[in-house]
């Protein structure tokens, strides 16, 4: 399994840096997670929008789903033809990006609820419903024996031991390095230090931090996750590469 950062701001992308956005391969299947803001032209200096297998979106905010509108748009009016897109998802997420375009934008919806197991193409999927201002899906990916684990955006809950535990890659929302802004998000959103905390819990064995605050130092938040987390450490940024299971 291969896990290609392509993006991984929160809120709004920077001049370097789209929202989150993730590519996830294995046996040749390509996997989209969460295109959020700007993550459409750096996935299309990869691949063509008709390569992309499937879609799979934690939840509904446009930092995270936005781009699935010039994806469709480039596979429904690029020269060549693709078949609709199957795009997870949970139910209503997508209803407001959907509903963007007069085009009619060719897409296989498939909704699932938080909490069910089901398959993607090599992938099983397994969810757990994370605390935030929407609905969102922690998203708990394995395949050859591998898991990739990835928390959307989320708000501290012992849920996320149980979604990162054992895994090879923990995927995990960092928007802040110490403590959430304005203090009363601290329900619906993590801190670099508390990624640490839950992937040191569950035991996972490397620790991508994501969703940082915009133009936010890197090295600040991890240095907050080292405070808990003693394993491989790094920062979401566009073109990092994992092979996830290999050191």
């Amino acid at each position: 399994m291969r896990l290609t950062v392509l993006g991984g701001a929160g809120a709004w992308p920077t001049a370097h840096q789209p929202c989150s956005g993730y590519l996830v391969e294995h046996e040749g299947f390509r996997l989209l997670v969460d295109p959020g803001y700007a993550v459409l032209p750096r996935l299309l200096a990869l691949l063509p929008a008709h390569r992309v297998d499937a879609v799979l979106v934690s939840h509904g905010h446009p930092d995270h789903c936005a781009d699935l509108n010039p994806l469709l748009r480039a596979r429904v009016l690029g020269d060549v033809p693709a078949p609709p897109l199957p795009v997870h998802a949970l139910p209503g997420a997508l209803d407001r990006v959907l509903a963007l375009d007069q085009v009619p934008l060719e897409h296989d919806l498939r909704e699932f609820d938080a909490g069910a197991p089901f398959e993607v193409g090599p992938f099983r999927v397994e969810t757990w419903s994370l605390p935030h201002f929407v609905p969102n899906a922690g998203l708990r990916l394995t395949a050859g024996g591998r898991v990739l684990s990835y928390t959307g955006d989320t708000g501290p809950t012992p849920d996320l031991v149980a979604l990162a535990r054992d895994a090879d890659v923990f995927l995990a929302e960092a928007t802040f390095p110490e403590r959430v802004r304005p203090a009363d998000n601290a329900p619906m959103l993590s801190t670099a230090r508390q990624a640490g905390e839950h992937a040191a819990a569950a035991g996972a064995d490397r620790l991508v931090l994501t969703h940082l605050w915009p133009d936010s130092d890197p090295e600040v938040s991890l240095a907050a996750a080292a405070q808990a987390f003693a394993g491989r450490l790094e920062v979401a940024r566009p073109g990092l590469v994992v092979d996830v299971g290999q050191s």
